[in-house]
């Protein structure tokens, strides 16, 4: 029987080894892509393509899994019920996860209180890595929450960067795989889906 500790160093040492979606351009250079194409080679037929738009779990609940809010409590995405929802799981090794961020942050600026914007940290270290980041980065609309047992990248089975957006209910609208310009008309376009 293996122990807790065990379980979250090996999925975390799965995660290190499988790396970020590096098939996935950064934000900067995602201009010059199609916003649902993408510019490498193609997913397994059983995988949606990464940078894709997947709405296959369409009105599926969210996945039952505790993380740790800014303030240091528990939380689970079924206590955000209420708004529609915009989910990142990210992490401050994943080169396209910290490029997307500035643009998750402007995007949570602009949607204010309409829509709720949650990036969810992946690191094994937690706020030992992320606290300090948001510190250096200055973010002004996003928070850092944790998950350093990685339980939502668990459950979902994606690589990093991932986003999920929940209409207000707590049903998935559709998830996105890979780093993306979430400040762009499209993105707008695509979150109001939840609407």
């Amino acid at each position: 029987m293996s122990s807790r500790p065990g379980v979250v160093l090996l999925l975390g040492s799965a995660l290190v080894a499988a790396g970020c979606d590096k098939e996935t351009q950064a934000p900067a250079q995602a201009n010059s892509v199609a916003s649902d194409e993408v510019a490498s080679a193609p997913a397994p037929a059983s995988a949606p393509k990464s940078g894709a738009f997947d709405r296959s779990r369409k009105g599926e609940a969210a996945p039952d899994v505790a993380f740790t809010a800014p303030d240091g409590k528990p939380v689970r995405l079924a206590d955000f019920r209420g708004k529609p929802l915009l989910v990142n799981l990210w992490a401050t090794w994943c080169a396209p996860c910290v490029a997307e961020m500035p643009t998750l942050d402007a995007a949570a600026g602009a949607l204010g209180d309409r829509v709720r914007v949650l990036t969810v940290s992946q690191d094994l270290d937690g706020a030992a890595k992320v606290r300090p980041f948001f510190a250096s980065r200055g973010f002004r609309h996003l928070q850092p929450y944790l998950d350093p047992e990685v339980g939502l990248s668990t459950a979902y089975g994606v690589n990093l960067p991932a986003t999920i957006l929940y209409d207000a209910q707590g049903r998935e609208v559709w998830r996105r795989l890979g780093a993306y310009e979430w400040n762009s008309p499209e993105a707008a376009r695509a979150i109001a889906e939840a609407a």
